[in-house]
């Protein structure tokens, strides 16, 4: 059986550049830039990518960035909107608990809830910040974002997923 958040992104892929959330993409990557000192010598890790948004534009801007998401159908379109810039990204299909990386990249960035804090468990989520961290040079840095946890309070998933599958 799916989980939950791998049945909201399973067919989301075209839509999700359309959503409000993703309207802050130029600056959310100006202000990766700031914390990163403008170096463009660093290698990034965009965990949770999506479709690609950030990894994309970090791409036009000059860095080498990674991107690993666990929906395929994200994947997808993150490769056929990279290829369609002819930017040279590497997508990966990765569970953001489980990432194959060891101390290999400069910056992760993990935004608009890229993996976490989506999980079922508090050491589900523990796992994704332990991987990130792992994937880190010792002197890396991490930046993410997380919900606001009174949202699901006032909002429904299953209403969310039955909304996108009529309007789909």
């Amino acid at each position: 059986m799916k989980q939950w958040y791998e049945s909201l992104f399973e067919n989301y892929g075209q839509k999700y550049d359309n959503e409000v959330f993703t309207q802050g993409t130029l600056g959310e990557c100006d202000f990766i830039e700031k914390e990163a000192g403008f170096n463009k010598k660093i290698k990034i890790l965009d965990i949770g990518c999506g479709t690609g948004r950030h990894a994309i534009e970090l791409t036009r801007r000059g860095y080498n960035v990674t991107g690993v998401d666990l929906s395929e159908s994200q994947l997808s379109r993150a490769r056929q909107k990279a290829r369609e810039q002819k930017l040279d990204i590497k997508f990966l299909l990765h569970d953001a608990r489980l990432l194959p990386f060891n101390k290999e990249f400069d910056l992760a960035i993990m935004l608009c809830e890229g993996g976490f804090p989506q999980m079922e468990t508090d050491e589900m989520n523990y796992q994704i910040l332990q991987s990130a961290a792992k994937a880190l040079k010792d002197d890396g840095k991490l930046i993410f974002t997380t919900l606001n946890g009174l949202f699901p309070l006032f909002h429904s998933v299953k209403e969310f997923l039955a909304k996108e599958s009529k309007e789909g």
